[in-house]
């Protein structure tokens, strides 16, 4: 597959998120996908999905923005911004009302048409300072 063919398929799948039509990740994901975060490995085209639904859940409104998306080979790198409303219960936190604004980089590689792997990183000393669960006020020369 091509880069542009590559970028497109990672622009299906923010587009499955932004839609709420998780049933479209089927058809781009790979039944054995892994993705590496910091603190935890998700495996499983299934267990990503439910992850996926319990952001939903608690983030009715998430959107997903892509901000730069670059590839080589077979992966691709994509920088994004996410916004959500806190609405309903999020790991143990109870619903803020918060409305968040946080990025997220990612590299996803695909082989044969379909995502097999990716790794991903977000600022969640930002994003939970947003939902008001840390307080954060930055180094004594950030103003």
């Amino acid at each position: 597959m091509s880069l542009e063919d590559n970028k497109a398929i990672i622009r299906k799948v923010i587009d499955a998120v932004n839609n709420q039509d998780l049933a479209l990740l089927d058809e781009l994901i790979a039944p054995d996908f892994v993705y590496h975060r910091p603190t935890q490995q998700i495996q499983g085209l299934d267990v990503m999905k439910q992850g996926v639904m319990e952001e939903l859940r608690s983030f009715p409104d998430l959107h997903v923005n892509i901000e730069d998306i670059m590839a080589e080979g077979e992966k691709v790198c994509v920088r994004l911004t996410e916004t959500a409303t806190h609405k309903a219960p999020f790991r143990g936190l109870a619903p803020s009302g918060q409305k968040l604004t946080y990025t997220v980089m990612t590299i996803w590689r695909i082989a044969e048409g379909k995502v097999v792997e990716g790794w991903g990183v977000y600022d969640q000393m930002d994003f939970f300072k947003q939902l008001g669960v840390i307080e954060y006020k930055g180094f004594p020369d950030e103003g």
